[in-house]
């Protein structure tokens, strides 16, 4: 016997499946590989009748003998199997424990039918050893044999078509051609006697079975022909299950992967003695194999390198080529299931096949979401730069909008055909449309900041142009301020909307939005003038008195005022508090809208010198008066154009006449100082009392002319150093400051005048001293200057000047005066 035969207890005598050792002999044999190609050969019948001796010898198994010689007995127990050595295709032999054996008594048959019934189920040839003395007697021990096999056949809902090979043992001289006819007959007349469901009462004995008889000598008595016999027989079960085989026309055959499982089930049913619908349980068996199948492939599928590697990839980022690698990883699993789970039933094979399609899918289509949403975003990233690079060229906004957007859902469609998988009907319609929505959104986010960035760049030349130009316009506070305002307002604000309009072309905005976004700048433009109309008010004081100040120190022709006594002071403060006065009314109020007011003749009616106070004198008999500024806003005039309230304008110009005050006081004060510094003659009454006292010393001089002389240089000196000291300037600071001042300057000035004496007298003759120099260039004396600081002093060199016209001096007083009048001009 051959060893690789592997033989296994399949059932022990009790009935226990061993399914350990039936898994072990499967994976051993390696039977699951078989598919459909494979056969089961079962042998039964009467107890010691040599069944395993002829398995041993027919399919080189190597089954338990009984020993002769230790008398005859039960050898096998239960149900025992082995693969057929040498057989193609497998072959499956399986040894059935004897029937009638005393071991079991004669009303124990429970397990003889159990067993008869298993081997079957599952046995596509069912070898049934008799004696050949048997043949023809009606009490013969196959009988019962053949009633058991027929009875449980009916417990069979769908029986699969077996070959019951009936196998002669112990031939005798008797041909074999006279044997088979009665054997046949006898089985007849067992298949008739049997009773039958209703629905198979007619249903002839070749519907459940082939029935095949051959005939083998004696083994004990004629070995070596029993060998021979044996070996033909054997040739029989080559390619047992081709068309014309002895199972060519077998039904209902179990895939050998799942044998193992489907001997299990049967076993069970049968042990609880339950009718054993074949159909129904190839059903359960396909059930079950192939969704353990396809559980297999799933993990294998999970587990993949090439899966693991893409999906790996995917979670990167965008993969080239994932719906054909998918497919095709896909297509291999599946195929790998068809090929294992072909030989199954049909429908339960589609519908489990169905079910690993799905569970695959399922498995992918997270990654498949995730590569769509890697699609997505790139392409919304496209279309950002896209857009980005097209508007920087300068193209049009809405065409580049639709040009980019065009281009990156065909990228995206794209992307999408090459991630589909031919498995899947997938839709990303919803992720297109989430792109979309994506792209309408960023697009809508460029346009509103290129809007913005637009009408920030009008508003900012707007501001720009009209800042400037209008605080100069409020400075100058003329009548027609407004109107100036107004047409630089109106140029400046059309030559914007004018650009802004030919720039949002591009946009393609609706009219709506335009007129909106025009209106828009054209209120900012308002605002700006509005608001430096406000900012400006704050500064009007300010502006008032440097009104007041250039009209009061300045002539008509723009030249400093010397106060000399001639001027009307009281007129030129008059025109200089109007002029103010004009400035107040311009920034009282906002004058955008071209409409009439009276704030003007309001101020100068209510705020001019005396206007008030001669009007409630004139009204005082007459009955109370109303003060037109006792108001917050001004009449015609709407409160949200009003900057300087009525009230607020009263309340300035009341700070503003008490802070001009000084200026009017200093120029009174000049003009006083300046009548006094240019009258040098005493009182008439000293000028008598000289004339009375000095009589003698008068006419001393006329009778002596060298003391004329004498007094006359003097004089001239005399007059020289009260120019060059400006004594009269010294002592206006105090008489002890004046006196410090002139001493300490006093010595340097003499010695300068006589070195300059001295010049003139070398270069010039004697006569030509007291010629008048005509022909000589005019020259000017300086002294040095010397600077007394003390805390409250400070001194001004004086100069004589020598013309054309004679010897010309600057007055101290003068000097003095102008500035004075710097000072007055600068308060």
């Amino acid at each position: 016997m051959d060893d690789d035969c592997c033989s296994t207890q399949l059932l022990d005598g009790d009935g226990t499946f061993n399914v350990e050792g039936l898994d072990r002999f499967v994976s051993t044999t390696k039977l699951s590989d078989c598919g459909l190609s494979y056969a089961v050969v079962a042998i039964m019948g009467p107890q010691s009748s040599g069944k395993s001796t002829l398995m041993n010898h027919l399919f080189h198994t190597n089954f338990r003998e009984m020993d002769a010689f230790r008398g005859r007995g039960q050898t096998t127990k239960g149900i025992w199997m082995a693969k057929c050595v040498g057989i193609e295709p497998f072959t499956l032999g399986m040894d059935l424990e004897g029937t009638d054996g005393r071991e079991r008594g004669e009303d124990d048959t429970t397990f003889e039918k159990q067993s008869a019934l298993f081997a079957l189920a599952v046995a596509d040839i069912v070898i049934i050893n008799m004696w050949c003395h048997d043949i023809g007697r009606e009490q013969a021990a196959n009988k019962p044999l053949l009633k058991t096999v027929f009875q449980v056949m009916m417990r069979l809902f769908s029986p699969r078509k077996t070959t019951l090979l009936f196998v002669i043992r112990d031939k005798t001289k008797t041909p074999l051609e006279y044997l088979e006819p009665i054997l046949r007959e006898d089985v007849q007349k067992i298949w008739d006697s049997v009773p039958k469901p209703q629905a198979h009462q007619d249903t002839p004995l070749s519907e459940f079975f082939n029935v095949e008889v051959t005939a083998l000598s004696s083994f004990e008595e004629k070995e070596q022909q029993f060998k021979e016999q044996v070996a033909q027989l054997r040739e029989r079960f080559f390619h047992s299950i081709s068309p014309g085989g002895l199972a060519g026309d077998r039904r209902g055959v179990v895939p050998a992967s799942a044998f193992a499982f489907s001997a299990l089930q049967i076993w069970k049913i049968i042990k609880e003695n339950k009718d054993l619908d074949l159909p129904a349980h190839k059903v359960m068996v396909a059930t079950v194999r192939c969704e353990e199948i396809g559980n297999e492939k799933l993990r294998d599928l999970k587990s993949d390198e090439g899966w693991l590697e893409l999906e790996e990839a995917v979670e990167a980022g965008p993969v080239s080529g994932f719906g054909k690698t998918v497919s095709s990883i896909l297509e291999r699993c599946l195929s790998e299931y068809d090929m294992e789970a072909t030989y199954f039933e049909e429908g339960v094979r589609n519908a489990k096949r169905e079910q690993l399609e799905t569970k695959a899918l399922d498995l992918v289509h997270p990654v498949y979401v995730t590569l769509l949403g890697h699609l997505r975003s790139k392409a919304l990233e496209d279309f950002k730069s896209r857009l980005e690079q097209s508007l920087s060229r300068g193209d049009g906004f809405a065409a580049s909008v639709r040009a980019c957007t065009e281009s990156s859902l065909v990228e995206f469609d794209k992307g999408f055909k090459d991630a589909s998988i031919k498995q899947a009907n997938w839709d990303a319609s919803k992720v297109r449309e989430k792109l979309h929505r994506d792209i309408d959104t960023h697009a809508s986010s460029v346009c509103s900041a290129k809007l913005s960035e637009m009408t920030a760049k009008y508003e900012n030349k707007l501001t720009e142009a009209l800042s400037h130009p209008v605080e100069s316009l409020f400075e100058s506070g003329e009548k027609d301020t407004w109107v100036s305002i107004r047409k630089l307002l109106k140029r400046e604000t059309d030559a914007a909307v004018a650009e802004y309009s030919t720039a949002v072309v591009g946009f393609e905005l609706d009219e709506a939005t335009v007129d909106a976004q025009v209106q828009n700048l054209r209120d900012f433009a308002r605002n700006v003038v509005e608001k430096k109309a406000r900012e400006d008010a704050g500064k009007v004081l300010i502006r008032m008195k440097d009104r007041f100040s250039t009209v009061f120190n300045h002539d008509n022709d723009s030249m400093p005022r010397v106060w000399t006594g001639k001027e009307d002071i009281r007129a030129i403060t008059k025109d200089a508090r109007s002029a103010s006065l004009k400035l107040l009314s311009v920034m009282a109020a906002v004058r955008l809208d071209e409409k009439p007011d009276k704030i003007e003749n309001v101020l100068v009616s209510s705020l001019m010198d005396g206007a008030i106070t001669t009007q409630s004198s004139q009204n005082r008999g007459v009955g109370p008066t109303t003060d037109p500024l006792a108001s917050s806003s001004w009449e015609e005039v709407p409160p949200k154009n009003t900057v300087i309230t009525p009230v607020q304008c009263k309340s300035l110009w009341r700070q503003f006449k008490s802070e001009t005050e000084y200026t009017v006081t200093q120029a009174i004060s000049a003009q006083e100082a300046h009548k006094r510094n240019n009258n040098w003659l005493p009182p008439p009454w000293a000028i008598a009392a000289m004339l009375i006292l000095g009589f003698n010393e008068f006419m001393l001089l006329l009778k002596n002319p060298l003391y004329l002389m004498v007094l006359f240089v003097g004089y001239l000196l005399s007059k020289a150093l009260w120019v060059q000291l400006d004594v009269a300037g010294e002592f206006r600071h105090g008489p002890v400051a004046g006196l410090l001042s002139i001493s300490s300057r006093f010595l340097p000035t003499i010695m300068n005048l006589l070195k300059r004496l001295a010049e003139e007298a070398q270069g010039q003759g004697q006569q030509q001293q007291h010629q008048t120099p005509t022909a000589q260039k005019p020259y000017t004396v300086d002294s040095h200057s010397f600077k007394h600081e003390s805390s409250n002093s400070s001194v001004s060199s004086s100069n004589v000047s020598y013309s054309d016209s004679g010897m010309e001096y600057s007055s101290p007083s003068q000097m003095h005066r102008r500035s004075s009048k710097g000072e007055v001009e600068q308060s």
